[in-house]
């Protein structure tokens, strides 16, 4: 017996050697296996953040790309709307540009017909077209009647006055009494600084006379004698509308062209645009 106690002691003692090492590595392995799915549960909620991370940054790009589209179609409608808005004032530059030009010649019109008015309140003298005594033309009659002649001018008449006279005949209607005062006027006063306007004036008396080809002709004088005078660029805006009178459509646009290539800035150079326009329209 006493020889089986210590071999039992023995035992027991490796027995606790070996059991003890077994349950220490059992809660190391317990501990590493809670660890680990401590980390996988961790791994799943970082993949869950990241994902939502992910849909929250799709959402927003999305968002801005929206933006993005929507600031573009505002720059575009706001660049149309200047556009349309520039194209405004640009037809209504030229509007008023052609209002003043014509508020200009109703000024000269209303200007004419007041000197018309004052001009029928004071009687003229009458000139005899047949001497009652010899019963042969006067010298002022045969004077008109003669091709190409012109009346006498009356000494005591200002150029001014005589100019003005010619004028009120225009806006009253009388053409050809129109005509005869301003071709007296450039006859008596060639080297006025209003004989440009006479001349161009004459044009327009067979312009409203409906004597297109004359009043092509008187245009067509101002541009040649009076080339550094200021009624140019009007008598080449109107000959352009006389040759459109005439049914000559391709004149007529090179007369235009060159008012607005040589006379930019002049009010003309507007409306002969304007009938640039009107041909290209009108030509099939």
């Amino acid at each position: 017996m006493r020889r089986l106690l210590p071999s039992l002691v023995c035992s027991w003692v490796c027995v606790l050697t070996v059991v003890a090492p077994v349950s220490g590595a059992d809660r190391e392995h317990q501990q590493m296996m809670a660890d680990i799915r401590m980390l996988q549960e961790q791994t799943m909620r970082l993949n869950v953040m990241l994902g939502s991370l992910d849909t929250t940054l799709q959402t927003l790009l999305t968002r801005l790309d929206s933006q993005d589209e929507a600031s573009r179609r505002a720059f575009a409608d706001q660049k149309l709307l200047v556009d349309n808005l520039a194209g405004g004032v640009r037809i209504v530059r030229e509007k008023v540009d052609e209002t003043n030009v014509r508020v200009s010649s109703l000024s000269q019109e209303v200007e004419a017909i007041r000197l018309g008015m004052s001009k029928l309140r004071a009687p003229r003298l009458t000139q005899l077209a047949v001497d009652p005594e010899t019963g042969l033309p006067t010298a002022s009659a045969v004077a008109i009647q003669r091709p190409g002649g012109v009346a006498p001018v009356d000494p005591g008449v200002s150029p001014q006055r005589m100019f003005e006279t010619a004028w009120g005949d225009y806006a009253t209607g009388q053409w050809a009494l129109s005509i005869q005062g301003f071709e007296a006027y450039i006859s008596a006063f060639p080297r006025s600084e209003l004989s440009d306007d006479a001349q161009f004036w004459i044009g327009d008396n067979h312009y409203a006379n409906g004597q297109f080809r004359e009043a092509l002709d008187a245009y067509e004088q101002v541009i040649a004698s009076y080339p550094d005078g200021d009624k140019v660029a009007e008598s080449l805006y109107k000959r352009g509308l006389t040759l459109g009178r005439l049914a000559e459509p391709e004149l007529a646009r090179q007369a235009f062209e060159q008012v607005v290539r040589n006379h930019p800035d002049n009010n003309m150079a507007n409306l002969a645009q304007q009938a640039l326009v009107r041909l290209e329209q009108e030509l099939p």
